[in-house]
């Protein structure tokens, strides 16, 4: 996929997402943020990684986001959004993505051990399954990468 050019749309929404990133850090999570954007680009939601801070395995920052828009909106289908985040998606993230029907995913470090949104797996696309989700990757991917890489490396 081509190189994002700093009028790419999602640049702000990943910076937004690595903002939050950083807060998942501070409880000794995986940093890993993510934003959902409404049809005009908007962010309507915005949170990182949780798993430590509620001892919840789905506590993930994507779950959170798409949970919390379902929520407010009094709908779990989520079409017309997009999912703006730092690392590739797991399976558990990219399956639920489909099933909110999410329009896009776009995610900046890949995940080459886990990641479901085309390292791996490609679960957004799979046509077998009833819905099928755009990806975007590689916005911001050095930046992502490297918070992720100093995190992990201050751990061993």
């Amino acid at each position: 996929m081509p190189e994002p050019t700093p009028s790419d749309p999602y640049i702000s929404a990943m910076r937004i997402a690595l903002d939050q990133a950083g807060k998942a850090s501070a409880t000794g999570d995986v940093p890993v943020g993510a934003v959902l954007l409404d049809l005009g680009g908007t962010v309507v939601k915005a949170d990182h990684n949780r798993r430590e801070e509620l001892d919840d395995p789905t506590a993930h920052a994507e779950t959170l986001v798409m949970s919390a828009r379902a929520r407010e909106l009094g709908d779990w289908r989520l079409e017309g959004h997009t999912l703006v985040v730092t690392l590739e998606p797991c399976v558990m993230c990219a399956g639920a993505a489909v099933l909110a029907r999410l329009d896009r995913i776009v995610y900046g470090a890949a995940d080459l051990r886990a990641g479901a949104a085309w390292s791996l797996y490609n679960i957004p696309q799979d046509r077998r399954l009833n819905h099928r989700v755009d990806l975007v990757d590689g916005v911001l991917e050095e930046e992502c990468s490297t918070l992720l890489t100093e995190f992990f490396g201050s751990r061993r």
